[in-house]
């Protein structure tokens, strides 16, 4: 009988594993999660061939994730070396605040020919409706989780600074940070990025220094009595050699910082900017701060802070529009010229925002105090003003489209429209520009990188405040991505033009079939 020959044995299938921990518990250690996903790999036959770890990471977002970040890049490569990533459960993967984006993350590696296994979850992740089902549910519920969790820590960090403690940061000039136990016995100062030992323990603030105590109420005295402004007390210190607690040069904003901090006089606030979940840090409003009044040894007499706070109120305080511009004519005066840096830089000014804020723009502010610069700014007044027509065209031109039954979306990293999912429309504002003959120019620059289908080009008039005409340009037909165009152009290039976008809307029109037919 003929004997068959031996079957070879099948070779393993190739896995990575994906372990992250923050802070939460010990059954989520890096340790904990590596054997379950051993004994998983084991028992189905997978071989680990690499390791991705985040570890003291928090999972609400992808940016400080080095190791997902290089996770998927290298599956995205086309060539990872493994056909499936291991990940304890739904939670390791992220605690993502939109659940879509954990799922986006999911999906590039599928997309890519590897596959999600969460070893410790009771389903297969297999594309099923009722998989699909539980995954959405348990992105929630992580999201959630996180939502409570931070709640809670909000309220026991509000609960603490009612008791006095010191709640993370910085001591700051002249101050020290004293971790205390329990029974609020001193058990030793913290130097610089040094945290308490134990769990019970807590943080206070004490007076630092002789020398630093010194400064500080020197920095108050000439600000509140000579009137000496933050940029020269910086000077004078630095010109001392004298550094900030961080070890750093002195700058105007570090001494308003000093000058403005309630600690120095012994409060306690919390609150008064947060940054929950990951999110914008955002400026709180007064009533929303949490305070305990008293709560340290004060290093400044109240009289010298309250009077610096006078002065600052009151270099603050709304001023009318003759006022800023008053002020901006002192300035101008005084300097000689103007310019958005000299502003911001000058002690009794507002900033060159709130004069961006209430007059439009500086070259505004500028003319209605009848300064001209020295460099013609014009163009910038002009494309502020092309930036916002851009916009405003933009939404007139989906609303249209969507008028007529069309869809779009708009790539946020390119801007480009995609229309109906099959077009590719890229749009284009042209300055107008004068020659030295008084003649009318306009220089079109195409990004040939972003491949549009069509590009719309949109002329501007004269003054460069309303369009004068448009240019549907197909890729098809574009050679030079850069050119010049004058008011007339022949054939060649004029056959593209129309006075408005009627006949691009026609493009993006459906049709349904019978009719077409």
């Amino acid at each position: 009988m003929k004997q068959m020959p031996p079957q070879q044995p099948i070779p393993p299938r190739k896995g990575a594993a994906y372990m992250r921990m923050s802070t939460e518990h010990q059954k989520y250690s890096v340790e904990n999660q590596l054997i379950a996903i051993t004994d998983y790999a084991t028992r189905y036959g997978i071989e680990l061939v690499k390791e991705y770890i985040d570890d003291g990471k928090s999972g609400l977002t992808i940016g400080g994730r080095p190791a997902l970040q290089q996770l998927i890049k290298d599956v995205e490569s086309g060539n990872p070396g493994y056909d499936m990533i291991l990940v304890l459960d739904i939670t390791r993967w992220g605690r993502f605040q939109d659940s879509d984006e954990s799922a986006h993350h999911e999906f590039c590696c599928r997309r890519a020919g590897v596959s999600i296994e969460y070893v410790g979850e009771q389903f297969a992740n297999d594309g099923s409706v009722g998989a699909d089902l539980i995954k959405s549910v348990k992105r929630v519920m992580a999201k959630e989780t996180s939502r409570e969790l931070s709640a809670k820590v909000f309220r026991g960090q509000c609960t603490l600074i009612g008791y006095g403690f010191r709640q993370g940061g910085s001591a700051g000039y002249g101050l020290q940070r004293m971790m205390i136990n329990e029974q609020r016995e001193p058990k030793g100062i913290l130097k610089r990025t040094e945290r308490k030992s134990l769990q019970t323990d807590r943080v206070i603030l004490v007076p630092g220094s002789e020398d630093q105590i010194e400064i500080a109420r020197w920095v108050y005295r000439v600000f509140t009595e000579k009137k000496m402004e933050e940029s020269l007390i910086a000077d004078d210190l630095n010109r001392r050699g004298i550094k900030t607690d961080l070890g750093r040069e002195w700058t105007r904003s570090a001494v308003h910082g000093l000058l403005t901090n309630e600690k120095y006089i012994g409060n306690n606030v919390y609150n008064r900017y947060s940054c929950k979940l990951k999110k914008k840090t955002v400026k709180n409003p007064p009533e929303e701060w949490v305070r305990k009044d008293g709560a340290f040894e004060p290093i400044i007499e109240p009289r010298y802070f309250f009077a610096a706070q006078e002065i600052i109120r009151e270099r603050n305080r709304k001023f009318s529009d003759e006022e800023l511009l008053d002020k901006l004519r002192k300035l101008q005066e005084r300097q000689g010229w103007l310019s958005g840096i000299i502003i911001d830089e000058a002690d009794d000014m507002p900033s060159s925002t709130a004069y961006q804020h209430r007059f439009g723009s500086l070259l505004r502010a500028y003319e209605l105090i009848g300064y001209t610069p020295f460099t013609d700014y014009r163009y910038i007044e002009i494309n502020r003003k092309l930036r916002q027509l851009h916009t405003d065209i933009v939404k007139d031109t989906i609303g249209k489209i969507e008028a007529i039954g069309g869809s779009v979306r708009t790539e946020p990293q390119t801007d480009l429209l995609i229309i109906n999912d099959e077009l590719k429309i890229s749009l284009v504002l042209c300055r107008c520009q004068e020659t030295q003959s008084l003649a009318y120019r306009w220089h079109i620059r195409l990004d040939a990188g972003l491949q549009p289908d069509i590009t719309i080009v949109v002329r501007m008039d004269a003054k460069n405040e309303k369009p004068l005409d448009y240019y549907l340009l197909p890729a098809l037909d574009i050679e030079n991505p850069c050119r010049r165009i004058a008011e007339h152009n022949g054939r060649a290039l004029d056959t593209y033009r129309f006075d408005n976008l009627e006949a691009f809307f026609l493009l993006t029109e459906r049709v349904a079939i019978p009719e077409a037919a």
